[in-house]
């Protein structure tokens, strides 16, 4: 089967994806911006300078000991903002943070979330398998049993002949049918 080839090589990709969407520490991108890190309800920002730093939100002076400022019980109307390190040469580099943050989250990496999504699809494609192998064996068996009734049109068979419902009209009769006048045709 060609999707049993299809798997490996997209679980394959998957790893690949993967290992080139993270970002080196060492490149120039993340040398130049303030790292955000999210676990639970903190908050961790690193400045890329690593002399003395000063940190401001909306213009106001936070900390100015180290190149790590660290939100431990992140609140977003509190705590949401523009965030900037300044550097002592007056270098200054600029974040807005806007954090959704949860106590009872769990955080997964990308190989985990590609190893259930796969594991799903197995699964489902297994069962899809066992439905078409088990449905094909049956289709010769339906018409074979006892208790089956002949194929074609269902007829509904009237009622016999001699059935009072179909009594004629006698005249003279005064019943249900008395009123009834009769009619040439």
């Amino acid at each position: 089967m060609k999707l049993e080839l299809a798997l490996p090589v997209l679980g394959l990709l998957l790893c690949v994806a993967d290992t080139v969407a993270q970002e080196n520490p060492d490149t120039v991108a993340q040398k130049n911006s303030i790292t955000v890190v999210i676990s639970k309800t903190k908050v961790t920002l690193t400045c890329p300078f690593q002399e003395h730093v000063i940190w401001k939100k909306e213009g106001q002076k936070l900390t100015d000991t180290d190149n790590i400022y660290e939100i431990e019980e992140y609140v977003s109307s509190k705590h949401d903002g523009e965030y900037a390190c300044e550097a002592t040469d007056k270098d200054t580099r600029l974040l807005h943070l806007k954090a959704k943050v949860c106590e009872s989250c769990e955080e997964l990496d990308v190989l985990t979330v590609a190893g259930v999504i796969i594991a799903d699809l197995l699964i489902t494609l297994g069962v899809l398998i066992l439905v078409y192998y088990f449905s094909k064996n049956r289709k010769g068996r339906v018409g074979s049993s006892a208790g089956v009734h002949p194929r074609g049109q269902k007829m509904v068979r009237p009622p016999p002949v001699p059935n009072p419902d179909y009594e004629p009209i006698r005249k003279g009769q005064r019943e249900v049918y008395a009123g009834l006048q009769s009619r040439g045709f």
